[in-house]
């Protein structure tokens, strides 16, 4: 492998030189996206404002925040697009930095390390328990509760506390009332949102209601995942207006372009690609993974999101060479996730014929 390994999912050109084919023959499980791929809505709304191009986006983003805020119920003041939640999450970095400590459950995702990394910020994390009393296949229906070695953690006073809920990579799924209990105790609280909406309404935990009562906390939202459009780069945050105003004098102008913002605006309207997302990845991660520990030495792990974790008995690194080479289909390794290593490797959750080839392929490889 001549290239440099990718940090994230989706990194299509280094997997093409592995697999000595053109970008369009790889089949991508490395990257979460949405397969019913991208709304008409969306695609839609780019054709017609093609012309919008030649003019400046609005420097407010008005329109797009106030579809937010009647979408989440919550003031548009509250609300603050951004160029993908990887921008917002440097805002983050930079805030997290002041506080003494910032906690993190690990395996974290790595641009939380980045972000706080670039701003100097002391790190210590809290590994997610791992139940090994548990037969091998159901290992990964581990407790949905946050680790013992964090509950019963004496935090210092001025300190953080950064999630991700669902949590990447496990896909652990963390109850609102089981975060907000430590809203009290921390300086600073930032929810990590971004696969929120792959959960249906009865089941969603998300802490976006709490916000105008909490100073203290940051939600960050993607729009880039559900809606299968990571290269316009779409993402916001909700906090309180005042922290807000601050990022802005911190940011450059227009970080949000304008086929961005207006995909944005088109996609929040749109129902009937939110109810068929919805109705299609239960059954479809359930058999997934089913299938999945039917495989000798594969131990996947149950996901509230829209991808699998998967503990492996041989080199996850040997298996997404070998998947590469002979099926052009690319996994995500764990090397990012110092914790994991290479005998874990994650999966999206992609269409069924689309999941029956890489179950084909394990099933030959394995």
């Amino acid at each position: 492998m001549t290239k440099i390994r990718p940090i994230h999912g989706g990194n299509l050109s280094w997997a093409t030189a592995i697999a000595c084919c053109p970008i369009s023959s790889i089949l991508d499980f490395s990257a979460s996206i949405n397969p019913l791929g991208i709304p008409k809505s969306a695609i839609a709304t780019i054709q017609n404002n093609l012309t919008q191009l030649s003019n400046y986006p609005d420097p407010s983003y008005t329109n797009l925040r106030n579809i937010l805020a009647q979408y989440h119920q919550i003031n548009p003041d509250y609300i603050l697009p951004g160029n993908g939640s990887a921008e917002l999450l440097s805002y983050v970095g930079r805030e997290l930095a002041n506080t003494e400590v910032t906690y993190l459950l690990t395996p974290a995702f790595h641009d939380y390390i980045r972000a706080l990394e670039a701003f100097h910020g002391k790190i210590q994390g809290f590994l997610i328990d791992f139940d090994p009393s548990l037969p091998p296949f159901k290992r990964g229906e581990f407790l949905r509760d946050l680790p013992a070695s964090f509950t019963q953690c004496n935090f210092k006073n001025n300190s953080g506390f950064l999630l991700n809920n669902p949590h990447n990579p496990t896909g652990k799924l963390f109850k609102k009332e089981e975060i907000k209990k430590y809203l009290d105790q921390f300086a600073l609280v930032v929810i990590d949102e971004a696969f929120m909406d792959f959960l249906p309404p009865d089941q969603d935990q998300s802490l976006i209601s709490l916000v105008k009562d909490y100073p203290n906390l940051i939600i960050l939202r993607s729009l880039t995942k559900f809606y299968a459009i990571p290269g316009l780069r779409i993402g916001y945050a909700i906090t309180q207006p005042d922290r807000l105003k601050k990022w802005q004098k911190w940011r450059d102008p227009w970080s949000v372009n304008i086929l961005a913002d207006l995909v944005a605006q088109t996609v929040i309207k749109d129902q009937e690609f939110r109810e068929k997302t919805l109705k299609w990845l239960p059954p479809t991660r359930l058999k997934l993974y089913q299938e999945l520990g039917k495989i000798k030495g594969l131990y996947p792990f149950n996901s509230s999101a829209n991808f699998l974790l998967v503990k492996t008995d041989i080199s996850s690194l040997k298996l997404q060479e070998k998947l590469l080479k002979n099926y052009q289909i690319l996994i995500r390794d764990c090397l990012s996730f110092p914790e994991l290593g290479e005998h874990y490797f994650r999966i999206a959750v992609k269409l069924e014929d689309e999941n029956n080839k890489l179950l084909n392929a394990l099933n030959l490889l394995i």
